[in-house]
This record gives structure tokens, C-alpha cells and sequence, in this order.
């Protein structure tokens, strides 16, 4: 066993006295943000649920995440939980973080440890308590994930992964009796997508890699499941293209047939329809009146009521949701109204939302990349805000809205992107932090609740120009172009990188010579190979939890992940070679600059032994390695304190080394 290398402190001095002297040194006497607290003394706000004369939804009021209520006309939050239990980020559950059963008194919790992700479903009375283990030890040690919840009937879907073997299983659990319904496993997912009434079917779906999914008809008589649509793995054969069929939320409808999300006629995405008739057949179903224009995707589609349904749309980063009327004998949806994406909720993120049948009620999280969450419902044309957050001392005048900055690349792809100039007037052109996103098919846009847009801001107050961009594998843009990234990790998404900085050497506002890069997750995997195999660009780098080896880097998945990155990045038999020539360990003797990296000790799905490896091999050659390890985090910063620790030691480090 390897030597665990422990935390070290990230800077010889302290961040804040790095950032002061560097205030000194450029002359900004007017610049007076030396800590990250005033950007992150809005609160985050998020998964807001409405039930009854309450507001329901997950904060750090405390500085952990916890959950809250706080009436609908008005009041102060009240914490439901005990403050010693800190949940998890509701941006990395597969699902909704809770559920709640008005008439049952009863709240569904889901609770992991620091991090850890393996959430276990806890119940609570509606007015707060400690949470109750719902099925004791049965699933400890694994990852239980909530994927719906249906209010009015009582139900939870619940999809299960063991983390030690390859099979999910799915059920769906009765929260008034208890029963719990097995619908299987699968190595692929098996995950539920829609339920039909009574509880007599249900749509699964397996998905092999983004948009490529089979759905299959899981049959309460028989306990089994036959395909609906899509071609399985053992269908297909080499000679044979199979469409990629992007199937999500499934809607029974009184037996005819099923409206389904689905990629199958649009790149960008859509509706489809599919005849319950044993065909395996999908037809195309019509969207009209949407008002929105730009670049994007379909992204949601929510029975409401009756033939009522909401869309979601995703359009330059930007969210946009409409309500419309569905016509099945034209296979149509035609909208009546736009719910946000213009008026008071416009250019910005609805990070989350809910509906509520029972009021006909929206909730929603939106913000934007100047303003941090609110908590919004919208009833008929009634748009309530039900919170103020503010940022202390902070205006919104001095913080960057950003600017289009997208480029041609190599091999003339257009890349989405953009730049975040400081406010204010400095001294010569500002060097710049270049900060790539995770996923990788995942998408930076103006999300104030995701750890990246406060870091952004902070960094623009210190005097750096943010570049930030949607390389090709993002989200967001259509499936073409997100799917470039599979089987091609540190490829072409690699040189449209290289090309970015090009175009960036063309803006006389910017010193390319003094150019950090930075990244989580994926992004830390990006900023690891750019470091490596095009050290002369980098001043700095920051890696947060970012892959170095992709050969150990797999094998430190949960077994049921090593399915979809086998078929995604590669196989340690059968493509060696060329996980050896993709992975960052392969190049970063190279390393020609000053590295940070940050690392969650509990983290799951890049493992604290990946950073470990990194930092001690890259010490032992010689290389400047700062080393931040923080033991109750996962795959995230969520704890306030950590936060502003990570983000004041990012701050540091770059001005020490890029001087702004």
C-alpha cells in the first residue's frame, strides 16, 4: 500500500495577505474583497418543494446543507433537521434530494455521510424530528437514490446502486403500506422513466452512454420486462447504424400510447410518441409557439395535468420553460405560456423547480451569473419571491455579466464560450484563470448556486479576466457535438483548448503569458493534460479532483460505474494503449509550472488515492505541489468553511503566481 500523503497548507502565506499584497502592488485602492464571505453571504437555496401553506427546500442558513420550511405568506425559515447532519449537494443526486406526503405527515429524506454519496432514505414528520432509517441496514454501504416521487399517490422510485457489483436494481415503494415493488437489475440502469396507473406497468430505460438508451416495458403479471423501443446491446451488430435514441421521462396515457422525452428526431432533442401496440415504434410529435431563440436543447418534459405539460429548454446556457396543451390525435403540443425565460426570470438558471398539482403552483431556484438564488413560485401569470438574498457589501455593478467569447476551432467547430472581465479600471491587460467544467458532458452557464459563477466573480474582483468554455463534449448544444467526447477524452476536446488560448492571444485586454489553468472533476482531468502535454502555456494550474491516471482512476469506481466508463473512456484490456497515451501521469513529467491540488477525502468518484499518487510522483520528480485535502467532503466543497477555504486558497495561489 502506498504512503498517504496528508494535507499540507496550500500557500506559504496565507491567501488573504497574498491577495493584500497584491492589492498593494497594482494600486486598486478601491478594490476591498479580500475574502470570498461577501459573495458567498447569500445563502444557497435549492430543490424547492411547495406543499400545503409551505415552502419546502435545502440551504446552508447554517453552513452545512440542511433542509428548511418557511410559510408561503411569509416567515422566517425553520431548520426540520438536527444541525449535526450535513446532506449532501442536491446538484449531484440522480433524482430529488426529498419528497413530501402532506396527508402521510411525513417527509423522504436522503442522507449521505460527508460526502460519500451513499445516500439512504430517512423519514421525518412534516414539522421537523430526526430522521428514521426507512429500510435499516438493507441497502447500507450503498447508493440509494430517489429518482421520483408521485405526491398524490403515495409513491417513491427508487433506483440502487451497490456500489460492489455491477447491477442496479430499481423499486418503487409504497410510503403509506410500505410495499416495496421490485422492478430488477440491470448493469446498464434499469432505471425507472415512468409509471403507469394503477401500478400494473412501468417504463425502464437501460442507457450504454449518453442518449443511447433502450426502454422497456416492465410487466407487474409476469415480474419481467420487454422492449418498448430501442435496440439492445445484443441486438446490434457492426454493420448496422443504431439512431441515438435519448429516451427520459415516460407519460402513460390511458393505455394508447406513451409521450416520452427523445432525441430520435432532433439533434437538440424533443417528443416522441409510441403506440402501445408491440411495434417497438416512435413517431414524432409536433412542438409549436416556443418563443425562445439562440442555441440549445430540449431538456424537460412534466405531466402536469390532464393534457397539460411543461417544457424545458435549455438556450444559450440560459433556462426557458413553457406550459402547453397536447393533441394526441395530431401528435402535437402546442404552448399557451411562457412560464420563465423572460419578464422577472430571464437570462439566468432555474437550477431546480417543482410543481405542485394540488395549487397548480411552480417552485423554482433561479439565478443568474450577477445575482445569487432566489426562491420563486409562479401561479397562473403570478410570479411571488419568497426570499432576498443579497450580497454583503457587495454591488451588482462590479461584478462581470461576462461577454460572448466563442471561437472557431481547429478543425472549424464553433465553441461556445465566454469572458468575465474584471469591472473597473486596472493597470495593462489582465492575466487570465481559465476554468473548465466538469462532466465532461456538462455545460458552465449563469448558475449563482454552482461552486463555479462565486469563484468567477471573486477572481474578476482580484483583477483576472475568467475565460470559460463549452469545448466540444458539453451539453447543451446539441448531441453532435456532445458526443464528441466519447471514446476521446484528452483529444479533440484537448486541442479545441489549445486553439481557445490562440484566439485568446488576439485580445490586446489579456496577457497570454500569464495564463492559469483550473478545473473540477473532468476539468481537473483537462487541466492535468493541458499542464502536461502544453506546458508552455501555463503560469499555473489547479487541479480539483481530477483523474490522473485513467488506468487507476477506473478501477477506484463503484463496480456499477465501471460498465459506462468502460464503454466511454476505455477498456484496461482491450485499449491499453491508448488509455496510456490519454492519461495525465503519461505527460506531466513535463510540468513546467506551479500546481495546486484540492481533494475531497471522501470522495467516490475520484478517489483521495488518485491525488495522493499525483501529488507524491510529481514531488518525488521536483515539481512546486500544493497539496489541500479536506476530510468531510466528497466530490464537492458543500461546508461553508471549506468553501470559503477552497476558494481563497484558488485566489492565492493564482496571484502569487500570475501577479495580476
Amino acid at each position: 500500500m502506498e504512503q498517504a500523503v496528508h494535507t499540507t497548507t496550500v500557500a506559504r502565506t496565507h491567501p488573504a495577505r497574498i491577495i493584500a499584497d497584491a492589492v498593494a502592488s497594482v494600486g486598486r485602492k478601491d478594490l476591498m474583497f479580500e475574502s470570498i464571505a461577501p459573495l458567498l453571504s447569500a445563502r444557497l437555496l435549492l430543490h424547492p418543494v411547495t406543499a400545503g401553506d409551505y415552502l419546502y427546500f435545502v440551504s446552508d442558513l447554517s453552513g452545512r446543507m440542511s433542509l428548511y420550511r418557511k410559510p408561503l405568506d411569509g416567515g422566517d425559515p425553520v431548520q426540520l433537521i438536527p444541525g449535526d447532519i450535513a446532506l449532501g449537494n442536491p446538484k449531484l443526486v440522480a433524482g430529488e434530494l426529498f419528497a413530501v406526503f402532506p396527508d402521510l405527515n411525513t417527509i423522504l429524506l436522503m442522507i449521505d455521510s460527508d460526502g460519500d454519496e451513499n445516500y439512504q432514505p430517512c423519514t421525518l414528520p412534516l414539522s421537523g424530528g430526526t430522521p428514521q432509517p426507512v429500510f435499516g441496514d438493507r441497502f447500507a454501504g450503498q447508493q440509494v437514490n430517489l429518482i421520483w416521487s408521485f405526491r398524490n399517490r403515495h409513491l417513491a422510485v427508487f433506483n440502487v446502486d451497490p456500489r460492489v457489483s455491477p447491477d442496479y436494481s430499481s423499486y418503487i415503494l409504497n410510503a403509506e403500506t410500505g410495499e416495496l415493488l421490485d422492478l430488477g437489475t440491470s448493469v446498464y440502469g434499469n432505471f425507472t422513466v415512468g409509471v403507469d396507473d394503477p401500478l400494473d406497468r412501468v417504463a425502464v430505460a437501460d442507457g450504454y452512454s449518453a442518449a443511447d438508451t433502450v426502454l422497456y416495458m416492465w410487466d407487474r403479471t409476469t415480474g419481467s420486462r420487454t422492449v418498448l423501443a430501442g435496440t439492445p446491446l445484443e441486438e446490434r451488430t457492426t454493420d448496422v447504424s443504431v439512431p441515438l435514441t435519448g429516451f427520459g421521462a415516460c407519460y402513460f396515457r390511458q393505455g394508447r400510447g406513451i409521450l416520452t422525452e427523445t432525441t430520435l428526431f432532433d439533434d437538440a432533442g424533443g417528443c416522441g410518441w409510441i403506440p402501445l401496440d408491440g411495434r417497438r415504434h416512435v413517431d414524432p410529435v409536433t412542438i409549436t409557439g416556443t418563443r425562445h431563440s439562440g442555441v440549445g436543447e430540449f431538456e424537460t418534459l412534466v405531466h402536469l395535468d390532464g393534457d397539460r405539460f411543461m417544457l424545458g429548454y435549455n438556450i444559450d446556457g440560459c433556462s426557458w420553460a413553457y406550459e402547453a396543451t397536447f393533441d394526441e390525435p395530431s401528435l402535437r403540443l402546442s404552448v399557451t405560456r411562457v412560464l420563465w425565460g423572460e419578464g422577472r426570470l430571464h437570462d439566468g438558471v432555474a437550477a431546480e423547480f417543482s410543481y405542485d398539482r394540488d395549487h397548480d403552483t411552480f417552485a423554482l431556484a433561479f439565478s443568474t451569473a450577477t445575482s445569487p438564488v432566489q426562491l420563486f413560485t409562479v401561479h397562473d401569470d403570478n410570479v411571488t419571491q419568497h426570499t432576498n438574498e443579497h450580497l454583503s457589501g457587495v454591488s451588482t455593478d462590479v461584478l462581470s455579466p461576462g461577454e460572448d467569447a466563442s471561437f472557431t476551432s481547429f478543425d472549424g467547430l464553433r465553441i461556445s464560450a465566454r469572458l468575465y472581465l474584471p469591472s473597473g479600471d486596472f493597470n495593462g491587460p489582465r492575466p487570465v484563470a481559465y476554468y473548465i467544467h466538469g462532466g465532461p458532458q456538462s455545460q458552465e452557464r449563469p448558475d449563482f448556486t454552482w461552486f463555479s459563477m462565486p469563484l468567477i466573480q471573486y477572481l474578476t474582483l482580484r483583477g483576472f479576466a475568467v475565460f470559460v468554455p463549452n469545448v466540444r463534449g458539453s451539453r447543451g448544444y446539441g448531441l453532435s457535438y456532445m458526443k464528441q467526447v466519447d471514446h476521446d477524452w484528452g483529444g479533440k476536446d484537448r486541442l479545441d483548448h489549445v486553439e481557445a488560448v490562440k484566439y485568446l492571444e488576439k485580445d490586446a485586454r489579456l496577457d497570454t503569458s500569464r495564463v492559469g489553468v483550473l478545473g473540477r472533476s473532468y476539468g481537473g482531468y483537462m487541466t492535468l493534460e493541458l499542464a502536461g502535454r502544453h506546458p508552455d502555456l501555463w503560469a499555473g494550474a489547479i487541479d480539483m479532483f481530477g483523474p490522473y491516471n485513467l488506468f487507476t482512476f477506473v478501477d477506484g469506481l463503484p463496480e456499477t460505474w465501471k460498465t459506462y466508463f468502460y464503454m466511454t473512456i476505455g477498456h484496461p484490456e482491450t485499449d491499453h494503449d491508448f488509455l496510456v497515451e490519454r492519461s495525465p501521469k503519461t505527460f506531466l513529467g513535463d510540468l513546467a509550472c506551479p500546481m495546486l491540488v484540492i481533494q475531497g477525502r471522501n470522495d467516490p468518484r475520484v478517489v483521495v488515492a488518485e491525488s495522493d499518487r499525483l501529488v507524491e510522483e510529481l514531488r518525488s520528480q521536483g515539481k512546486d505541489i500544493e497539496y489541500l485535502v479536506f476530510d468531510d467532503e466528497g466530490h464537492d466543497m458543500v461546508k461553508r468553511e471549506n468553501k470559503e477555504r477552497a476558494y481563497e486558497a484558488i485566489a492565492g495561489f493564482l496571484i502569487e503566481h500570475l501577479k495580476p
